[in-house]
């Protein structure tokens, strides 16, 4: 039977006395419970991560999906920052640069850099090339890790587009997920369309710009589709979540989860909390989804401060235990 965001709030709100003693030492079942490996959708939500939350780990896309396996989650939305290193890539020689007013580049710098970047491409056009992403993703399902999302391109042609979705179809994925702006909407769009696939978008907080137009950037390609950040987007706009999503759900292939105060909080407006201490109605989002059958992936996204006797693993753990509770 369909709910509306209205018919479920007395439930979400019953459930909040309970919701609050949700903690990294509850008890529960061990995180393999199946021969496959682990699962993590609960009451027909599938609840993943961002590999995003693990930031912080060392030891490359190995760490990564042992993150997975011992955080509990059993999809996830995958970086792609490290993984033709992983598989072989050369490796650039120039220090990733960050924030304005970096120093130029030395001459010496751009010389190795132009080098690095022809070692690239050939090795991304090697003969065999895909069979290495095969292999990465046959090491995730055996691990019962689903890839549903690639966070990753090549570059901005559309030859460079047309390869990355390649990639991303090799490693199980429905589409690539981009900034939400119109360059991304138009040429991502249309990469996917001609891969057959998703290009799916994530918000910040564009919903809080006066005149910003989401209908007309999903208009841009018939392959465009949201992966709506639900946090970010109550953070900005004190607007809820779940009137958005009940007007778009068929639009959405995956909700980013994460626990904010809104734009209105007098002490510190939109900034991320543990979950359960902020403002955001994560027990709606997810019960909205849960009670309408809608198939949307739901992905943690760790953004709050980690404390030092704690580490992403421990809180991503923590935060699919809170959504347990509310799911079953």
């Amino acid at each position: 039977m369909k709910h509306t965001f209205q018919t479920i709030k007395a439930s979400a709100l019953a459930l909040s006395m309970a919701l609050a003693l949700v903690s990294c030492t509850t008890a529960e079942e061990p995180a393999t419970t199946t021969e496959a490996g682990l699962n993590s959708k609960y009451g027909g939500v599938q609840i993943g991560t961002i590999t995003y939350s693990f930031r912080d780990l060392n030891g490359g896309i190995d760490a990564v999906l042992q993150a997975c396996v011992d955080a509990g989650v059993s999809s996830v939305e995958l970086m792609g920052m490290g993984v033709e290193e992983s598989l072989g890539a050369p490796v650039n020689p120039v220090p990733r640069r960050w924030g304005p007013n970096q120093p130029e580049l030395t001459e010496e710098q751009k010389a190795a850099l132009a080098t690095y970047q022809e070692e690239l491409t050939a090795w991304r056009h090697q003969d065999g090339i895909m069979d290495k992403y095969t292999a990465l993703r046959q090491k995730f399902n055996d691990a019962g890790v689903e890839i549903h999302i690639y966070k990753w391109t090549a570059g901005n042609t559309p030859e460079e587009l047309d390869y990355s979705f390649q990639v991303a179809k090799v490693l199980g994925a429905v589409g690539i997920t981009a900034e939400l702006n119109e360059e991304n909407c138009t040429n991502l769009g249309a990469a996917a369309e001609r891969a057959g696939m998703l290009a799916i978008f994530h918000n910040h907080f564009q919903f809080a710009e006066p005149g910003f137009d989401v209908d007309a950037l999903l208009a841009l390609s018939p392959a465009n589709r949201l992966n709506f950040d639900a946090g970010h987007y109550y953070g900005s706009t004190g607007k809820s979540p779940c009137e958005f999503i009940e007007k778009y759900h068929d639009k959405i292939v995956s909700v980013h989860l994460k626990d904010k105060t809104g734009p209105d909080n007098a002490t510190e407006a939109n900034q991320n909390q543990v979950w359960g201490q902020g403002e955001a109605p994560i027990a709606n989002v997810l019960k909205l989804i849960q009670e309408n059958g809608w198939p949307i992936y739901c992905d943690i996204e760790l953004e709050y401060e980690i404390k030092p006797w704690s580490t992403s693993v421990k809180e991503v753990a923590t935060c699919r235990k809170y959504a347990r509770q509310i799911l079953l």
